[in-house]
């Protein structure tokens, strides 16, 4: 195994008499790509900083190959000194390193160079960032929460300029699907410590649940064992004196233990007040246009929303999603055309700007509205401690002003605001910003049982394929399509993604007219070779299917890698080679399959 590039043994920090970490290891070896998982304030940012050389642990050794460059991406990045973004990216450059790779790098991101540092908005200032991170080339890039703030297209080449790298990645993220396509090795940090699996974050969830499983098995035996001891102790024999001291000794280590254990954090409990049932028919808008300062931002846009539809809206920033959703919600007038509203609508709207909460206030006060210390949730009031508690606040949280809140902590108070008014269509402009995993899966069973109407804007494109059944999205010059199901479908039935082909040059496509077949396709016969292929490949693809199926039920063994190192080794090997080949097989026939309905007309 190659030597670590950087390497962190026995780390332990405690922070206001809490150890937030205690005998935490990570090691770091060259190209190695690693993702850092775990519940918001568990210590995974603060893990990162240490990593970084910031913060200086109470104990353990932070060793670093002689050599060896490093680059850190805070969640929010220091302007201080800068007048301008080429300024703040070209002094984070070593001696050695290039000052066009940093010009490159920022037009790339969109940004000139020129902007003031001051007056940057938070996808600017991310992206700053991230060209001031990447531009040394490091040979390790420790990345804290990459994505926020920044929109679909940027995401994806964020995730095709990592993947090219050679350097070596720690990723912090609450972006599944960009877990998914970047890590190798997961670190877990819980409760204090740090787990480590040689597989990527895919399959991480499955791991980690039986982790937990077993840990809870054994508490379970733990207490049997108590149980039983303590029976002995008062009914059993007492003819050895000795041998009594000595289970006397064992029983009160047993208590000891279980004192000492730190059970899992509970789980967010995300319920939505829901109103009287709404109309059949939710939403009608008939050539929509709206458009600011002779900017069209939507163009004859007509959509038909019905009780129990999930849609999702997709976008560069600046594209207009919030502007959409305003004019579908009947909360911003249109230029032109016509919105018809059905009957019976309650709706719950979660904003995106969480400025809007006044910084002095208390939570409890925010949760209450000043008055009392009843939450009402729909028509049941709620004690607001008992309400607090159900999206993880700690009763002492009560009396703490806004100010001193994580980005996790606003995140779910603005779902608790939003979700306490009684609804039947839930309006939601970015509700997974800097939720962690475990919040997000409950977010997603609340919606997926929620019985009204989901609006939703996000860049969470995971998210996105788990919860919505229609996409709507920008195509240039105003225009927005309508795509059926999640973000993958979209992708399919769009032809590429995001980022290969800029919002602002790309051609509508419109998926309710049809395409006329070229004369190439008129002209062109499917060889004997085509057809062979399109008989055959279903069966490939099935048989392709089942041998990864069968490989990764042999992977989500948690004793394997220890147990045989090359068997895990060659599974792996296995595994990637046969997704390699489904993914050629159903590129394959997804072209002939076009190609024979286009020759076909």
């Amino acid at each position: 195994m190659a030597p670590p590039l950087i390497q962190l043994k026995d780390i332990a920090l405690t922070f206001g008499g809490t150890p937030l970490l205690d005998g935490v290891e990570l090691s770091v070896s060259a190209g190695e790509r690693v993702c850092l998982v775990g519940r918001n304030g568990s210590g995974k940012s603060t893990l990162l900083k240490i990593a970084a050389g910031l913060v200086e642990p109470d104990r353990g050794s932070r060793f670093m190959q002689p050599g060896a460059t490093i680059r850190y991406l805070p969640q929010e990045p220091d302007f201080a000194g800068a007048t301008s973004v080429l300024g703040y990216v070209e002094a984070g450059l070593g001696p050695h390193d290039d000052p066009h790779l940093a010009r490159t790098l920022i037009e790339q991101l969109g940004l000139t160079g020129r902007e003031d540092p001051a007056h940057l908005s938070g996808g600017e200032a991310r992206r700053a960032a991230i060209a001031r991170a990447l531009a040394p080339s490091p040979d390790i890039l420790l990345l804290d929460e990459p994505t926020n703030h920044l929109d679909l297209p940027m995401i994806e080449w964020l995730e095709r300029e990592l993947s090219e790298r050679r350097s070596a990645l720690v990723t912090i993220s609450h972006d599944r699907r960009f877990l998914q396509n970047l890590s190798r090795v997961t670190v877990w940090l819980d409760r204090g410590q740090t787990r480590r699996i040689e597989r990527g974050f895919g399959d991480f969830e499955a791991w980690r649940d039986t982790v937990l499983e077993e840990e809870e098995r054994e508490q379970h035996k733990l207490d049997r064992k108590i149980v039983a001891e303590e029976h002995w102790l008062r009914y059993g024999v007492t003819g050895r004196r000795k041998r009594n001291v000595k289970r006397l000794g064992t029983l009160q280590e047993l208590r000891q233990t279980r004192n000492d254990y730190r059970g899992v954090a509970g789980s967010a409990v995300v319920t939505a007040a829901e109103a009287a049932q709404s109309g059949s028919l939710v939403i009608e808008a008939k050539h929509l246009s709206k458009a600011y300062d002779g900017r069209a931002i939507v163009t004859d846009f007509s959509t038909r929303i019905r009780r129990g539809d999930r849609i999702g809206i997709i976008g560069p920033n600046g594209s207009g999603k919030t502007t959409l959703i305003g004019l579908l919600a009947g909360t911003l007038a249109p230029d032109g055309g016509t919105l018809r509203l059905g009957a019976n609508l309650a709706m719950a709207t979660l904003e995106q700007k969480r400025d809007s909460l006044d910084p002095n206030a208390t939570l409890a006060e925010a949760l209450t509205g000043g008055h009392g210390d009843t939450v009402m949730v729909g028509d049941t009031p709620r004690h607001v401690i008992g309400y607090m508690r159900d999206f993880l606040f700690a009763p002492e949280q009560a009396r703490s002003p806004l100010s001193v809140l994580s980005g996790g902590e606003r995140g779910r108070l603005m779902l608790a605001l939003a979700l306490a008014k009684p609804s039947n269509v839930l309006v939601l402009d970015e509700p997974t910003n800097d939720l962690d995993l475990e919040t997000l899966d409950v977010l997603e069973e609340m919606l997926g049982a929620y019985a009204g109407t989901v609006l939703v804007i996000s860049h969470d494109r995971d998210f996105l394929d788990r919860v919505v059944s229609g996409v709507i999205m920008p195509e240039g010059n105003g225009r927005w399509l309508e795509y059926a199901g999640g973000y993958s479908d979209m992708l399919v039935q769009r032809g590429a993604d995001l980022a290969r082909l800029p919002i602002a040059k790309a051609v509508a496509k419109d998926k309710s007219a049809p395409r006329a077949p070229s004369d190439t396709a008129r002209k062109r016969r499917l060889s004997f070779n085509d057809k062979h292929a399109l008989d055959t490949l279903p069966q490939t693809i099935a048989g392709l299917q089942a041998t990864i199926h069968t490989l990764q039920e042999k992977l989500h063994d948690p004793d394997l890698y220890a147990r045989d190192r090359q068997a895990f080794d060659r599974a792996s090997s296995a595994l990637a080679d046969a997704l390699a080949e489904l993914a050629a097989a159903e590129e394959k026939w997804l072209a002939l399959e076009i190609l024979r309905e286009e020759i076909e007309g």
